[in-house]
């Protein structure tokens, strides 16, 4: 009977210290109200909306290079309008808000509980989190300037580089 003791306040320990490791496993999930909220606080649906003329510019100038690089007839560069006009309706559909908010509500559910996004809401419905928010596109901005600054040379020495080996003499 002394033996039995130990072995259920170990065990009893053991289940103690399991439940409060499961513990955030365990924590509320957000309801869509929730999420909601804090999408509409995050100004989600108008990032999406700013991205969208982005990624349609990048579609666009990714038909001309195709255009470019070939002597297309008149024929083809109508079918190219064509199928360009087609992927910017596809795009604009595929990543429209009603399509993705689903998306996103269903994301937020997998990875954040209830205390995280209202947590979050309450940051974005701030005066610092508006100020985020109203920041951010300036910061990124920066950032991409930034970033291209610091790649011109390592692209000038790739360009060197490729040069040196378009230039190479043919090895027989």
């Amino acid at each position: 009977m002394i033996r039995f003791v130990p072995s259920v306040l170990r065990r009893a320990t053991l289940l103690l210290v399991l439940a409060a490791a499961s513990a955030p496993v365990l924590a509320a999930a957000p309801t869509d109200g929730d999420i909601n909220r804090l999408l509409s606080a995050s100004r989600a649906q108008s990032m999406i909306d700013t991205m969208l003329p982005q990624i349609e510019a990048m579609q666009q100038q990714q038909f001309q290079q195709v255009a470019a690089q070939r002597q297309l007839n008149a024929q083809q560069q109508e079918q190219l309008q064509r199928i360009q006009a087609r992927t910017s309706q596809t795009l604009r559909q595929a990543l429209s808000w009603q399509q993705l908010r689903p998306m996103y509500v269903d994301l937020y559910k997998k990875t954040f509980s209830k205390e995280d996004v209202l947590a979050m809401a309450e940051f974005y419905e701030s005066p610092a989190g508006q100020s985020l928010l109203d920041k951010t596109p300036a910061l990124m901005q920066n950032v991409m300037v930034a970033i291209q600054t610091r790649m011109q040379p390592l692209f000038a020495d790739l360009q060197k580089d490729l040069e040196a080996i378009v230039n190479e003499p043919e090895k027989k």
